[in-house]
């Protein structure tokens, strides 16, 4: 029964105060929106993060002359590092072979080469987590000290760039849902105590009555939980318009904008966090009347 008066109580006065809540609504809708847009830059930028990382290679130099056991040892000793992924041994002729094919235009550079001035190497590949400018430049010193390693050769600034990239993405997310959970909790409540002040000889009367204070803020949750929600469905009909956009306007001048992905879960997780942040900018204003 109380529940049923709540709703009702709580419908009525959205059709009744339906500026205000319209307005609310939108404001809320354009905060998630931002959410939900950068939720999916995110989410994408991760892809893109993830990956880099995984193509970062360093390359171990060996001296002259080194003998295969020695090889075979130093490659052993490498695989039981934590920072290593994998590892792959390149011999000096393998080298020669590829830079012959890599330089066939000007082939007639090697015409009359009796030696190999290539030494063996081996491809070091790193674990994805240790990949940061800070990190690969001490995994190159200790590399360097190893027994039969000449020099380890890798491009700092890629390292360089995917740590920064990385660390972007992460305080860029943290920052806007700060920002996105106090402006909508600030709406919500505002709104909130604007329809109790509205409605303040009626819950007088109801309180004359005997009501509740539960009784009476029942309605304003539910009021805040269905503001909430509506804005997250129209940030995500504003985020899927986004989306098209993107992949199929933008990419003609963008093309890797084509490879966006949009995840399912967004779809459901904005309008949910809508629905919780309403219940709780209604908890917050509510809670502080004195009834």
């Amino acid at each position: 029964m109380e529940l049923s008066y709540s709703t009702k109580t709580a419908l009525q006065s959205l059709m009744k105060e339906k500026w205000i809540n319209l307005l609310s609504s939108v404001t809320v809708a354009a905060s998630l929106l931002v959410s939900a847009v950068a939720i999916l830059l995110i989410y994408n930028f991760d892809i893109f993060t993830r990956s880099l990382p995984e193509k970062f290679t360093m390359i171990v130099y060996l001296k002259d002359k080194i003998e295969q056991p020695e090889v075979q040892k130093l490659v052993a000793i490498l695989k039981s590092r934590e920072y290593v992924a994998g590892t792959k041994y390149i011999s000096s002729e393998q080298a020669l072979a590829e830079m012959k094919r890599s330089l066939r235009e000007v082939s007639n550079v090697f015409e009359g080469l009796e030696e190999n001035p290539l030494s063996s190497a081996i491809e070091v590949k790193l674990k994805r987590e240790t990949v940061s400018a800070v990190s690969v430049k001490q995994i190159s010193d200790e590399i360097k000290k190893m027994p039969g390693v000449e020099d380890v050769n890798y491009e700092e600034k890629i390292a360089e760039t995917v740590y920064l990239i990385k660390t972007s993405v992460e305080n860029l997310s943290l920052f806007i849902l700060g920002v996105i959970i106090f402006i909508v909790l600030f709406v919500i409540s505002s709104t909130v105590k604007i329809l109790f002040y509205r409605r303040k000889n009626e819950i007088e009367i109801i309180k004359l009555l005997g009501a509740t204070g539960g009784f009476i803020r029942a309605p304003f949750l539910i009021e805040g939980g269905a503001l909430g929600l509506l804005g997250g469905i129209f940030a995500i009909i504003g985020a899927s318009g986004f989306y098209y956009l993107t992949t199929e306007v933008f990419s003609a001048f963008m093309p890797i904008l084509g490879k966006m992905v949009m995840p399912l879960e967004i779809l459901v997780f904005i309008p949910v966090v809508g629905l919780l942040m309403g219940l709780a900018g209604s908890l917050i204003s509510v809670g502080k009347l004195k009834l």
